[in-house]
């Protein structure tokens, strides 16, 4: 006697289609790896600008002290302000590479950062601004 299969056996007996063709699954695994080391990359600008600024925050510290230990040393009030005098010069010279430091950290952070964005926005098809 043969016996008939329903719909339902017959699906749970043939292999499963492979919904997803290999294909897509290798470039969605480059998508992840890009990403991943997109996200390293980022991770060690973070540290290396984290670095920077502290090294910048410790040679203000012994700024400030050498200003502390000069202005202890002065005898006179136009010692002391010499002392200031060097102190303010020195300091608007360190903003000034401030600024540029920000600036050039500012640029390598957004130009990693860019490569998260997806390449379509970048080949005429796509605007940032919808």
């Amino acid at each position: 006697m043969a016996q008939k299969e329903s719909h339902a056996e017959r699906t749970d007996n043939s292999s499963s289609p492979n919904l997803i063709p290999t294909e897509f699954a290798e470039v969605g695994k480059k998508r992840v790896e890009e990403f991943v080391n997109t996200q390293t990359e980022l991770f060690e600008k973070l540290q290396e600008m984290n670095r920077q600024w502290f090294d910048r925050a410790q040679s203000e510290a012994k700024l400030a002290s050498e200003l502390a230990s000069k202005l202890t040393a002065a005898r006179s009030i136009p010692d002391a302000m010499a002392a200031y005098q060097e102190w303010t010069s020195r300091r608007f010279e360190m903003m000034a590479e401030d600024g540029k430091q920000l600036l050039a950290d500012t640029q390598k952070f957004m130009e990693a950062a860019t490569r998260l964005l997806p390449n379509s926005l970048f080949k005429g098809g796509g605007s940032l601004s919808k």
